[in-house]
């Protein structure tokens, strides 16, 4: 038997003592409320995983002939996996609000079941890539609801300094939940099928330490509506002194998943076509501001009405509010601002969040 508690006889591995989600939520936190609702989360996204795992033999391919709170058009999987998120989220006793990518108007939870929480999410982030085999994911934003507060859509139009835990979950030939809580550091659990659990076993994420690998994520196919600044600074990525790589999956989650573990930088600005950027804030934006930043990363804004701001600090107008993003190492977000200093930007000083490692 190794430190972990693995019995590694006749070349099998057989954990002994596996920490769960439920049981590192509980010692992290002593919250039973909370542990309840990372539970739900859990449970959808392993109703999720089965449906992407099947989507084919099951017949989920293809549009479901509807769009959007935003005006995409859904998928039989959004439909799908947003049905399973609501269920699992309103049954668990433990919400008062909920937000989703694929609904207009807030879900209010029923007197009878509600709870202290509020949660923003996609159910299925990058689904047009389903049909193809591509990673997609989930991402997911939890408040609680203000004090006195019955539980609306105000308890939501925060700014992430206020969000009190922040996750995804990406599946592809692993099923991984990545998130973090409030001022603590990132874990990682990947879904073991064989006894259906999510076991830990990314402990204290944090971006590489020089930086890592030197990659640029970013569609160029907006670049003719960018402003000038960013498409210098993709220029210098891809012909300046350091040799970089490009690579984009066009999965929000299987992008940021990336950028964190090897480095790098993705970048999807405010342009012309899009002055608001494309990103939804709620459960897009601030969950992965939160997860980059709390692993040593930078998540700004870029130049956005007017300033360059960090994602964490905006406050959303409306539940489907928009924001642009320039996530990444500090070292490949400094190529970025310097060229919008050159631009003549007012420019922030650049420093990663101080990151607190758990035993």
């Amino acid at each position: 038997m190794d430190s972990n508690g693995t019995d590694t006889i006749c070349g099998n591995c057989f954990q002994k003592d596996a920490q769960t989600l439920n049981r590192y939520v509980m010692a992290s936190t002593k919250d039973h409320e909370l542990v309840i609702l990372m539970n739900a989360i859990a449970t959808s996204c392993k109703l999720i995983t089965s449906a992407v795992q099947r989507a084919g033999i099951a017949h989920l391919y293809g549009l479901a002939g509807e769009v959007n709170s935003t005006g995409d058009d859904q998928k039989k999987l959004d439909v799908l996996s947003n049905d399973m998120m609501i269920n699992a989220l309103v049954n668990s006793g433990v919400c008062a609000i909920l937000v989703s990518e694929e609904n207009e108007e807030p879900i209010i939870v029923p007197e009878g079941k509600k709870g202290k929480f509020c949660v923003a999410f996609d159910p299925l982030d990058g689904s047009s890539n389903i049909d193809c085999n591509v990673s997609v994911g989930t991402i997911f934003s939890v408040y609680e609801k203000r004090e006195g507060s019955d539980g609306s859509a105000e308890d939501l139009l925060r700014s992430g300094a206020d969000c009190i835990c922040a996750g995804y979950v990406v599946y592809s030939s692993a099923v991984e939940m990545v998130f973090c809580f409030k001022n603590k550091p990132v874990h990682g659990f990947c879904l073991d099928p064989t006894i259906g659990e999510f076991v830990h076993t990314r402990k204290n994420m944090v971006f590489p330490a020089n930086g890592g690998k030197t990659i640029f994520s970013c569609n160029e196919g907006n670049s003719v509506h960018w402003d000038q600044a960013i498409k210098d600074a993709v220029d210098e990525f891809k012909s300046g002194s350091k040799s970089y790589t490009a690579r984009y999956v066009g999965s929000m989650v299987a992008d940021i998943h990336r950028t964190i573990l090897y480095g790098g930088i993705y970048i999807y600005p405010a342009d012309h076509k899009s002055p608001k950027g494309k990103l939804r804030l709620l459960y897009e934006g601030i969950p992965m501001a939160m997860i980059i930043e709390q692993a040593g990363g930078i998540a700004s804004t870029g130049l956005f009405n007017g300033k360059i701001q960090r994602v964490i600090d905006l406050v959303p107008e409306q539940i489907h509010d928009k924001c642009p993003i320039i996530m990444g190492g500090q070292r490949d977000v400094q190529v970025v601002y310097d060229q919008y200093k050159k631009q003549g930007a007012e420019v922030p000083e650049l420093s990663a969040a101080a990151i607190t490692h758990e035993e």
